[in-house]
């Protein structure tokens, strides 16, 4: 499957994401109470974080298995690289 086909998949959460934050704007514009903004931002940052979740869980099942069942060491040793700088990125 196609590494863009994919994250199809994903346009659903992110539809739902953006209406978060259309929501979230609206309840700036308002002055909404802090403590509901806050909860509203960290609803949306869980959300972008389970796509972000599933996308990567995707690339490894797909991309990474694929790199790793070929022949190319030099490929294994950069697809490796890769995961490795996306897992640091991903703690921050």
């Amino acid at each position: 499957m196609a590494e863009e086909n994919m994250h199809k998949q994903q346009i659903v959460p992110l539809n739902k994401i953006e209406g978060q934050i259309k929501g979230l704007k609206k309840m700036i514009e308002e002055d909404r109470y802090c403590v509901d903004i806050i909860n509203q931002i960290q609803s949306v940052i869980g959300a972008l974080s389970r796509v972000q979740q599933e996308i990567f869980k995707k690339h490894l099942e797909g991309c990474v298995a694929d790199t790793f069942n070929g022949q190319s060491e030099k490929e294994k040793m950069k697809k490796t690289q890769e995961i490795i700088e996306l897992v640091s990125k991903l703690k921050k």
